[in-house]
């Protein structure tokens, strides 16, 4: 919604502004101008990048659009699961344990909260982690190195479509210079034509122009940067799992190690201390039960 709200209002303002000072509409439009430029910028995007990234691009950008970026309520079902888990760590057996992240998709405990167990990249973080911790050999220090050497890998795959859609906004106002030198050739070759009919092909070779630095610039821009935003905080749901698991492993208790990881959620997000230990101690307790 945000997305298509802000290039509404974009154009709205550009096209409103360009009628409004005696500008006519119809001299923008140049359909294969903008298909030199689009088709071009697309096919570039498609060269520079493997398959899985222009996949991952797709994705992604529906993402932006659809603002799919983590709630209050998806970070008090981490936090949950990780209370439970480290309930289990603290009171059973390694055993025991072990068959709770060795088959997470028949664990109780997993199964309570669906939408993590359908993330496969976040439920192995957690169960591979929880299996380091209680194999007991390594030390916090080690585990906590491990764990941001993971998240900034993960990081920057998740970034890659970002990257890629900065790369192909950065090509299109050169594109566009493209599309005009293509449109002012056409013209020198209709030099002989009448002012008007030379006028116009001017003016549509300069549409070029205007198209690429207006699609740099007001399109695929500032898509990339939601993109980023929302893949960020996409990303922080690790950060948010590492604090809470290296809390526990330096002898915190559950409950206070779930504060360590709260306190990395932003302000905007973060739930309150009663949320969580109502999320944690009674609706855990319950579906634990």
């Amino acid at each position: 919604m945000g997305i298509l709200l802000g290039l509404v209002v974009t154009l709205g303002c550009l096209l409103g502004g360009f009628v409004a000072m005696g500008g006519h509409l119809e001299v923008l439009v140049q359909p294969f101008e903008y298909v030199i430029i689009l088709g071009s910028s697309i096919g570039t995007f498609l060269v520079a990048n493997p398959t899985k990234v222009v996949k991952d691009t797709g994705k992604a950008v529906m993402e932006a659009f659809k603002n799919k970026v983590p709630t209050q309520k998806d970070y008090l079902e981490v936090l949950s699961l990780l209370h439970q888990l480290m309930r289990e760590m603290r009171s059973k057996s390694r055993s025991e344990v072990e068959t709770h992240i060795d088959t997470p998709a028949e664990s109780p405990i997993f199964k309570a909260y669906p939408n993590i167990l359908a993330n496969t990249s976040l439920l192995h973080f957690i169960c591979d982690y929880a299996r380091l911790i209680i194999i007991g050999n390594a030390r916090p220090h080690e585990i906590e190195s491990l764990m941001e050497e993971e998240i900034g890998t993960i990081t920057r795959d998740t970034m890659k479509p970002k990257q890629a859609l900065q790369d192909m906004a950065d090509g299109l106002p050169a594109l566009g210079i493209v599309a005009a030198v293509l449109g002012v050739i056409k013209a020198m070759g209709a030099l002989d034509q009448s002012p008007e009919v030379l006028g116009h092909l001017i003016g549509a070779a300069l549409v070029g122009t205007f198209a690429g630095i207006f699609f740099s610039y007001g399109v695929v821009g500032p898509i990339a940067t939601k993109v980023k935003a929302v893949r960020d905080k996409k990303a922080r749901v690790y950060t948010i799992i590492k604090s809470t698991l290296i809390a526990y492993m330096n002898g915190a208790m559950p409950q206070v190690a779930l504060e360590y990881g709260r306190k990395t959620i932003s302000a905007y997000d973060r739930p309150s201390i009663d949320q969580v230990e109502a999320a944690t101690i009674g609706g855990g307790a319950a579906q634990a039960g």
